[in-house]
């Protein structure tokens, strides 16, 4: 079983449904979809002010949601899978703590969906799509508690760790639209400026691929 927590926020709720109708056309395994919802986390108040989305800084809990054991997937709402999430899993590494896609790169905008400002920073987008080794014992330390002390700058650049125990992922596995240039070959989608559910975003980059995706979570509604 594949274990995907997929962050949701109510403002973009359809985005989080579109991303698992892309997961759940190409897999090859059975998957599992947790939502990250603070309102289902009793374990956990938000305490940070200074967030994009409600599970910016959530997201960290994924060992502590999986009892730290196994494997799981991290990944943001605002995605298309183009691939078999399988391959994805495929690329576990036990001698890593976590793999990402370590992007490097300086943001085409300067302010994102719903008015939030998109800032530079070290290792940004890094944590956006994360397979985590949850039974890593560094990750021990994160508790709820831990999480909600934290400053975004520890957690988003895992710097807890090592940097020999971050692996890396092919870009493919998180290509963000609009930051990088057209890639009908990539393997998932990121729509990190704003997911074409907002209409300022409605007609952005590779935009047709999110919008043929949800088309599809609608078939049959009306049989």
């Amino acid at each position: 079983m594949i274990r995907i927590i997929i962050g949701f926020d109510q403002r973009e709720a359809v985005a989080y449904h579109t991303f698992c109708q892309s997961i759940l056309e190409k897999a090859s395994e059975p998957v599992s979809f947790t939502p990250l919802a603070l309102n289902s986390l009793n374990i956990y108040r938000e305490t940070h002010t200074d967030g994009s989305n409600t599970f910016i800084y959530s997201r960290f809990l994924t060992p502590f949601l999986c009892d730290f054991q196994g494997w799981a997937i991290f990944a943001d709402g605002d995605m298309i899978c183009r691939d078999d999430i399988a391959k994805l899993w495929a690329l576990r590494d036990d001698s890593k703590a976590l793999l990402c896609i370590k992007h490097d790169y300086k943001t085409k905008e300067h302010n994102k969906y719903l008015g939030n400002k998109n800032l530079d920073y070290p290792r940004k987008n890094w944590s956006s799509l994360v397979l985590w080794n949850c039974s890593h014992p560094k990750h021990k330390i994160l508790t709820p508690e831990f999480v909600m002390q934290q400053t975004g700058a520890f957690l988003h650049r895992f710097t807890w760790l090592d940097d020999n125990e971050i692996g890396e992922l092919p870009k493919e596995w998180n290509w963000l639209t609009t930051e990088y240039e057209d890639n009908y070959g990539a393997k998932l989608l990121h729509y990190t400026l704003g997911t074409p559910c907002f209409k300022d975003y409605w007609d952005a980059d590779m935009a047709d691929e999110w919008h043929d995706c949800f088309a599809r979570t609608q078939d049959g509604m009306h049989v």
